[in-house]
């Protein structure tokens, strides 16, 4: 007969009791392991989101009436990263909307933007 093999906490390395496929000692250790784990991919998340949210505040800012034309320049005053956004929408003449949640914006003409809102409904597009 063999001896069974006593299992170890994979983060603290303590000794683990109960079921045979238990991985970690407690519930604490399980999420500092994970939170270890995925650490990277969160603090980039957190990064995109934070500059997501910033520029929804803007676009938010910027569109008191519902539709407002406004400048590149003022865009970029207020710290406005263009790389980022959550959706596009395409009208069937061509023009490209770029949306931060539901507020939205189109290139226009010599750095002139178009800012409007997302129709209530998320299925009905804008415009």
């Amino acid at each position: 007969m063999s001896k069974k093999q006593e299992k170890l906490c994979l983060e603290c390395g303590g000794k683990i009791t109960g079921r045979s496929d238990k991985k970690f000692c407690s519930d604490q250790c399980r999420v500092a392991y994970n939170n270890k784990l995925n650490r990277d991919e969160t603090v980039y998340m957190n990064n995109v989101t934070n500059i997501l949210r910033k520029n929804r505040r803007i676009l938010l800012e910027l569109n008191t009436s519902g539709k407002t034309k406004v400048n590149r320049d003022k865009l970029n005053e207020k710290g406005f990263d263009f790389t980022y956004f959550t959706s596009q929408y395409i009208t069937k003449e061509g023009a490209v909307y770029f949306f931060c949640y539901e507020q939205g914006y189109l290139p226009l003409e010599k750095n002139w933007y178009l800012l409007v809102v997302k129709s209530e409904s998320p299925k009905q597009q804008p415009l």
